[in-house]
Order: structure tokens, then C-alpha cells, then sequence
């Protein structure tokens, strides 16, 4: 079977509805459910719940309707080979049962194609543009911001890999009151190093890396035209060096200065004064937010005619629609979330969907060192760096752990657990997963080919070892939903378990030749689906450890 059993049973679902007249009734996204105890079946759908709510009725009479139509259909489609059972269980969940015929293609499946097999085209190239980390170039990236990098690029891997176009974009706040600071900052520093008696102030930067800047300028023979240009240029090397040493990349880097001096905010003005959405109050020039769901309407230049922080984005949000992209995404930190709904209301008065634009808020990471909290404050130049994360842990646990909570949650990252090479470390534990299987495929000199007959694989460890490979398009299709990694990591660690269970209880080699290919085939599949979850998440894999 090539397509997907999911997909064509929720097309299964949505005509049985059709047929039942519901359609109407019922205009949300159909899913499927994994449920966790796999007595309750293989999938599962709560659309009968989700009527009950609209149409009033009793769930379980809805749930026996829908069905009764979709066994007709499954029958019509040849489809009850695959899908032995479906059961009304519980408040009036459907639950599908799957034959052990399905599995068994499947993995033929992902051994014959590979990583191919699980990949989806659902995204149809659609252009998407990524925006994230953007921190202001005025001093190292902080684990906030390795945070973000963290999410946002696992984020691409696995919606480029779902079939999206995806392109990654870089923020650039290159001006204003806090590059203004950074200036100052250094110049004081050079002062101080000349011998003068200064006084710092308290929201100067106030960071070793402004001492490093200070001593490089008075080394220089030539006299620098612009101390914050320099201080900018100077740091934004580092923040990319990091970023690449982390393995992030962008496609562009986007200049705030770039975009004042391309006159596009004027422009953007303009687009919005022709449709009648500004209006003067008070000396400020006002947006009519509140025309599209804000709570009230924004300034966008201030009395003094300067822009409020507000009006450059909406201009470089108005730039990325006209570059083509059909979907913007952005990751933003948790001092951001009130900026949600304006920026919203922008993205509305252009003329698109709301839709359009998904904003993530990505809460704060804590770092702990022998279980206490390490304090931080950016100003002060307290706190942890990327740089110092990458060189105590590495890149591999760097990643995982910053992925390893939901990205609404707050993080605590233990440096402590993510050196250690024992299965306490979840990193280890999946990248040993994958090393051992490759040892093993290693070490037996057998080939592994499409042909193999897999129905001997019929222990509980197998069967459940093939349940959770085929679980990987469904967990991808959750990331894509909720615009959050995290689930991936949950479910590597998760297939890492089944395979060292299925590994510890029962022999790969040395078997009869027909149970040995099999056992092969299963592993071999494992790695494949590993592989894929570590490449999207920007870990490596090792082949020994």
C-alpha cells in the first residue's frame, strides 16, 4: 500500500460525513488520534465528541452512523485487508484496528525507499519565511536566543521536509536607541583605558566583549568613522560565527537600516493612508487596529515624529508578502507577546489572512549548574552564553535539550545531564540507539533487500517496534500543526526505547536465516526513521560510540 492508511481514512471520514449531511455541521480539521494504550486500537478519531458540542446529540449514536458508512467504504475501497476492526469504544471514540498486513508493507515500504518513504508533499513548495533569533547585535547570543535558533531551524528542516519551500531570515535591528547605547558603551570603555576616570552607567552594556571592542579600536591606527558601526559589525561577526558552529544558517539577513533608508516605511504608510486606516490625534499618528481584532488602535509616529517601534515591522512584514511568501512565521521571545494582535491587525489591513502570519512566543530557557540556577541580566553581561553551552556540552546536546519542552513552556537545561554518556542523557540515549543498530547491521555481512518476507515478525516487541516506526509521518504532521519540534524529541526517545526493548529481549543474529533478514529488515528500518529524526532536529549520527 503506498498511500498513507491515515490520510485515506480520514477521506474515508469526511464522505461518510458528507453522506450523513454533516459536512456542514462540522468544519474543523480532521485528525487522527495514536491512542497511548494500544488496547483501544492502532488510530483514532473524536469527531463524534466534536458533533455532539454542535448537533447536541448522543456522541455514540453519532459515532455508530459514521461508522457504519465508513465500513461501507472501506469494503468498497479493498481497504479491509488492512483495517480489520472498527470499534465504538469509550464516550463514542472510533477506533481503527490495523492488520498485521499493513505493517509489514509499510516497513517494506521505508526499507526500499528510505528516508524517501517518509517524506509527504504536503506542503505543496508552498513559500514560507522563517524569521527567528533577530537578536539586536549588541553583544553575544544568550540560551534565549540559542533557543529560538534551536526551535526555528528544526522548525524548517521539518516543514521543508513536509514539502514546503522554506527560506530562513535573520532580523537585523542595526539602529536606534540600544545600537546608540552600544556606541556609548564602548566609548566609555575606551576612556577607561586611556586612564580616565569614568562613571558607567547602570543600562550601559556592561559585558567583557565591550572591553574586547574598546582595546581592538585603540589599537587601530585609523580613526573609525562610526564607534556603533564598528561595535555592531564587530559583534554580529561573533553572534554569526556562533550560529554557524551551532549549525544554524540563514538565507538572508534582513537590516532594519536597510529598510528606513529604502523609504519602504514611508511606503507602507502611505498603502495605509490611501485606505483610509491612519488618522492624527493628540500630534501622534494613529493605525485603526481595532478594524482588525486589536484591542485598540496603535501609534505609529509619535508626536515628536519619530517612528514607534511598531511601524518598521509592519513595513518589513509588508516586504516579505512582496517577495512572494505566501506564509510568514516568526519566533519571538515572551516580552514580545503583546505585540501579537497588532502586528496581526497589519498583516489583515494588507489585505491577507490572519492566518498568514504565525507568531511563536518562545518561552525562556534557565540554566542550572550542579542544580543551581545560573542568574542573568544582558546589560550587566551575567549571563550564559551560546558560545560557553557549545564548548561545555556540544552541539548535539545543545540542540536536543533546547528542543526538549514545549516551546510554550519554560526550559530548564541541566549542563550537568547533558555531558553525561549514560541513558540518563537523552541525546546519548537516542544516538546510541542508532549506533548500536548500525554496529549490528555492521557486523552481520548480510545483505538487507526489498524482497524480505517480514510476516515472521511476530513477537510483541516487533510488532510494537514496527507500531512506533510508523508513527513518524503522524508526529511530523503534529510539529507542522503546532509549529513546535518538540514532540520529535519525545518521539526519538520514544523509538529508542522500543528498540532497545525489542534489542535486549530478543536476538538479531545467529537466528534461522529467514528470522535474521527479518529481525535486519525491522533494525535497518529503525535506523532509517532515527536518522531522519536527528537530521531534522540538526544532530548528528554517530555510527559507533
Amino acid at each position: 500500500m503506498e498511500k498513507n492508511i491515515q490520510s485515506l481514512l480520514i477521506g474515508i471520514i469526511k464522505d461518510s460525513l458528507k453522506d450523513l449531511g454533516l459536512e456542514k455541521a462540522f468544519n474543523e480539521d480532521l485528525y487522527l488520534d495514536i491512542p497511548q494504550d494500544s488496547r483501544f486500537g492502532d488510530l483514532s478519531t473524536n469527531v463524534a465528541l466534536r458533533l455532539n458540542k454542535l448537533l447536541n446529540k448522543n456522541p455514540i449514536g453519532i459515532a455508530k452512523d459514521i461508522a457504519t458508512n465508513v465500513k461501507k467504504y472501506l469494503e468498497k475501497r479493498h481497504l479491509t485487508d488492512y483495517v480489520r476492526e472498527v470499534k465504538i469504544e469509550g464516550a463514542g471514540f472510533i477506533n481503527f484496528y490495523l492488520d498485521e498486513k499493513y505493517f509489514y508493507e509499510q516497513l517494506k515500504g521505508i526499507i526500499k525507499k528510505g528516508r524517501n518513504a517518509l517524506k509527504t508533499n504536503m506542503g505543496k513548495n508552498k513559500r514560507v519565511l522563517i524569521e527567528f533569533v533577530s537578536a539586536n547585535p549588541t553583544g553575544p547570543l544568550s540560551v534565549a536566543h540559542a533557543r529560538q535558533a534551536a526551535v526555528g531551524d528544526a522548525l524548517a528542516n521539518i516543514l521543508d521536509f513536509l514539502g514546503f519551500n522554506v527560506k530562513r531570515e535573520y532580523y537585523l535591528n542595526d539602529e536606534g536607541n540600544q545600537i546608540n547605547i552600544l556606541g556609548k558603551s564602548i566609548e566609555l570603555r575606551l576612556s577607561e583605558l586611556s586612564k580616565e576616570k569614568i562613571e558607567f552607567p547602570e543600562d550601559h552594556y556592561q559585558g567583557e566583549y565591550i572591553y574586547d571592542i574598546a582595546r581592538e579600536l585603540k589599537s587601530k591606527k585609523e580613526e573609525v568613522k562610526s564607534i556603533s558601526d564598528y561595535g555592531v559589525e564587530y559583534i554580529l561577526k561573533i553572534i554569526k560565527k556562533e550560529l554557524e558552529d551551532f549549525g544554524i544558517r540563514f538565507d538572508y539577513w534582513y537590516s532594519q537600516m536597510y529598510l528606513r533608508k529604502s523609504g519602504k516605511i514611508k511606503k507602507a504608510l502611505q498603502f495605509f493612508k490611501k485606505k483610509n486606516l491612519l488618522y492624527e490625534q493628540d500630534g501622534a499618528l494613529w493605525f485603526k487596529t481595532t478594524q482588525f481584532g486589536d484591542d485598540k488602535d496603535r501609534v505609529v509616529v509619535k508626536s515628536d515624529g519619530l517612528y514607534t517601534y511598531l511601524t518598521p515591522d509592519i513595513a518589513y512584514h509588508q516586504d516579505k508578502f512582496k517577495r512572494g511568501f505566501k506564509w510568514l512565521i516568526n519566533l519571538w521571545g515572551p516580552d514580545h507577546h503583546g505585540y501579537v494582535n497588532r502586528l496581526k491587525a497589519a498583516v489583515c489591513a494588507f489585505g491577507k489572512d490572519k492566518e498568514a502570519l504565525s507568531i511563536i512566543i518562545v518561552q525562556l530557557a534557565s540554566i542550572f549548574r550542579e542544580g543551581k540556577p545560573i542568574q542573568m541580566s544582558t546589560r550587566r553581561g551575567q549571563y550564559i552564553t551560546l558560545r560557553e553551552v557549545l564548548d561545555e556540552v556540544g552541539c548535539d546536546a545543545a540542540r536536543f535539550f533546547f528542543l526538549m519542552r514545549r516551546t510554550s513552556s519554560h526550559l530548564d537545561f541541566d549542563l550537568e545531564v547533558a555531558k553525561k554518556q549514560t541513558s540518563e542523557n537523552p541525546v546519548y540515549y537516542v544516538q546510541y540507539a542508532y549506533a548500536r543498530i548500525s554496529s549490528i547491521i555492521r557486523n552481520s555481512h548480510i545483505k538487507i533487500k526489498n524482497d524480505t518476507d517480514l510476516s515472521v515478525l511476530k513477537e510483541k516487541e516487533e510488532i510494537e517496534l514496527i507500531k512506533k516506526l510508523l508513527q513518524f509521518s503522524n508526529i511530523l504532521n503534529i510539529c507542522r500543526s503546532t509549529l513546535d519540534p518538540y514532540m520529535l524529541t519525545v518521539y526519538l526517545q520514544e523509538a529508542s526505547e522500543s528498540f532497545h526493548r525489542f534489542y535486549d529481549r530478543h536476538r538479531v543474529l545467529g537466528q534461522s536465516e529467514a528470522l535474521t533478514k527479518a529481525r535486519l529488515s525491522l533494525i535497518e528500518a529503525t535506523r532509517i526513521v532515527i536518522a531522519t529524526g536527528l537530521e531534522l532536529l540538526g544532530v548528528s549520527k554517530p555510527e559507533k560510540m
